[in-house]
């Protein structure tokens, strides 16, 4: 397993982003077609009318995977800047991929919170740990 190995699980999370897209783009088409919301509702996010419940939904999702994801490809980015994308790091970082699935298929699908909430913080503690490897990591290099 070489440091570039981290590409894959970056490259799932990016296939992720481009699912939750097209269940975007297919809810607001669909809220338009049907009647449910006014298509000038999305020049400005504004009107009378608001998008539907579960158009919203998809679209805070989309919203979601520009968030702490971030800090994942850039914890991937340093791992295999710094020599340290093997090991430990990868498995964590397809952790944070399953985990993050997890998320999308409970939020897109039952939004039971207390699941959602329990599925969102494990992505933060695995998160924290792939950082924390990191810093650990980095201090050590001579």
């Amino acid at each position: 397993m070489n440091e570039f190995t981290l590409v894959y699980p970056m490259a799932a999370m990016v296939l992720l982003t481009a699912v939750v897209l097209i269940r975007m783009v297919l809810g607001r088409v669909g809220a338009v077609k049907s009647g449910a919301v006014d298509a000038r509702y999305y020049k400005t996010y504004q009107g009378e009318n608001t998008e539907p419940r579960k158009a919203a939904q998809n679209a805070r999702h989309f919203v979601n995977l520009f968030e702490n994801p971030v800090l994942f490809y850039a914890a991937c980015i340093v791992a295999m800047v710094t020599g340290q994308g093997s090991g430990l790091i990868v498995w964590l970082a397809w952790a944070y991929v399953v985990v993050r699935v997890l998320h999308a298929v409970v939020h897109l699908g039952t939004n039971k919170i207390p699941p959602r909430m329990a599925i969102y913080g494990t992505s933060w503690v695995v998160l924290l740990a792939m950082w924390g490897l990191l810093v650990f990591g980095v201090a050590r290099i001579p």
